[in-house]
């Protein structure tokens, strides 16, 4: 790994697909044996330092297809969260099922899980049939994992029978000083970004993008009203850029006067801080309550200048989705992900059908929405939204301050990268765009 990592380091990139890749490295894992470790504990106590290790593990073999990869920087997701508290379930259910598919996948079921859905890296080997990739391309990898062997796949590939996000339902993730990809998860990093830029955007860009603007979301256009949950967090940062780059009008919600900070300096105007404004969408747990839905939607009225939102882009779930269908304008669309503070949405359903609205399930996103979400980061129309990187080795740190929702924006993880502040190669573009790529830094 050494010899790799000095490779990259001294831009000898060509030299990298003759070093030996050796038969082992250090990846962060959760382990079989103890899936139930937090067993009766509520999901707020349950510490994902205590679960995520950083083991040594055998470098799996490569396939066709396939493409291994030296990472420089991953990042945290919140399903790098579920994966370490074990929530909803092990994901080493995941793991097996995907073993019995073909003996190309029966590595993947082992007794532990590397785990990470974000990296920028440099590509080490490709297998048989990989023709647009070759070692020493810098790339970034988009999570989604398909086999296209389904025609439900071929129109949009996150409609294939077989679609699994990539270090969550799959191993070899890029939490680690390697990862194990499909060639066609691969993308070019872009130039201006550090290594730990780079690695932040994916699969919150992506999700995002697919989510607010692509038609297979809510098809968001020039005028709409958008209320963004979370809109500085991992998510939420991305969608606001969306928004204002699209011609749209982002309503943000936020919890603090740092978070309702970060929305302004993003080019937001409209800003709810729910916290100071005291909103409680629940008055005990099998009741929400109307009145705070209704406070809630005069709220965003008295902002807009009387207008509902066309879009309410969520991802909280139980916790606000009742006031989400509520808020929407007649006509409007709810469109929905990630569920973190609970899957079982609860909501008065006069004011869906009576009001002609719509709730949309969206998921990640297929091989051309990531690209084009990824594109506008090449671009420096989209920029990263990273806060706080740490080590490979403080990776549960990281992951309990997502879990706790002490983090801004996105949490990078550095894995052979020494430190920060590596892999930029068109220091014009990064100066032109500097303050943006910063302005979550130290929040």
């Amino acid at each position: 790994m050494q010899e790799i990592r000095d490779a990259i380091l001294a831009d000898e990139l060509d030299a990298v697909g003759g070093l030996t890749i050796p038969d082992h490295y250090q990846g962060v894992t959760v382990r079989a044996d103890e899936v139930e470790m937090f067993a009766g504990m509520p999901t707020r106590d349950k510490d994902p330092r205590k679960s995520l290790h950083l083991d040594d593990v055998a470098t799996p073999e490569l396939g066709p297809g396939e493409a291994i990869i030296a990472v420089m920087a991953s990042a945290i997701n919140y399903n790098t969260v579920w994966t370490s508290i074990f929530e909803p379930l092990s994901t080493f259910s995941f793991l097996k099922r995907y073993g019995r598919l073909s003996p190309l996948t029966k590595k993947h079921d082992l007794p532990y899980h590397v785990v990470g859905s974000d990296l920028a890296g440099v590509v080490l080997r490709t297998g048989p049939g990989v023709h647009l990739w070759k070692p020493g391309d810098e790339v970034v990898a988009h999570c989604l994992s398909v086999e296209l062997e389904s025609s439900d796949g071929h129109n949009d590939t996150m409609m294939d029978p077989e679609q699994r996000i990539w270090g969550f339902e799959t191993n070899f993730g890029g939490l680690a000083e390697l990862a194990l990809v499909k060639s066609n998860q691969l993308m070019p990093k872009p130039d201006h970004l550090t290594w730990e830029e780079a690695a932040s955007p994916g699969l919150v860009n992506s999700t995002a993008y697919r989510q607010l603007v692509s038609r297979n979301g809510a098809g968001m256009k020039q005028g709409d009203t958008v209320l963004i949950w979370g809109a500085s967090g991992g998510l939420g940062s991305y969608a606001t850029q969306f928004a204002l780059n699209g011609g749209a009008t982002p309503v943000c919600v936020v919890s603090s006067p740092e978070k309702a900070e970060i929305c302004r300096r993003m080019g937001a105007e409209l800003i709810i801080d729910r916290a100071a404004e005291g909103y409680r969408f629940w008055s005990d747990d099998q009741h929400q309550d109307p009145k705070e839905q209704r406070r809630f939607g005069g709220r965003i009225r008295e902002l807009t200048g009387g207008d509902d939102p066309d879009i309410v882009f969520e991802h909280p779930g139980r916790e606000t989705f009742g006031a989400s269908v509520f808020v929407a304008r007649k006509g409007g669309t709810i469109v929905t992900c990630a569920s973190t503070s609970g899957y079982e949405h609860v909501f008065d359903n006069r004011y869906l059908w009576m009001n002609l609205k719509r709730i949309i399930g969206s998921h990640f996103a297929n091989y051309r929405e990531a690209w084009e979400a990824n594109r506008l980061v090449a671009k420096g129309k989209i920029h990263p939204t990273l806060s706080r990187v740490y080590s490979l080795a403080e990776t549960g740190q990281a992951a309990y301050d997502v879990h706790s929702n002490a983090h801004q924006g996105k949490v990078g993880v550095l894995c052979l990268a020494p430190q920060e502040g590596l892999g930029v190669r068109d220091p014009e573009r990064r100066e032109k765009h500097l303050t943006e790529i910063n302005r979550f830094r130290g929040v």
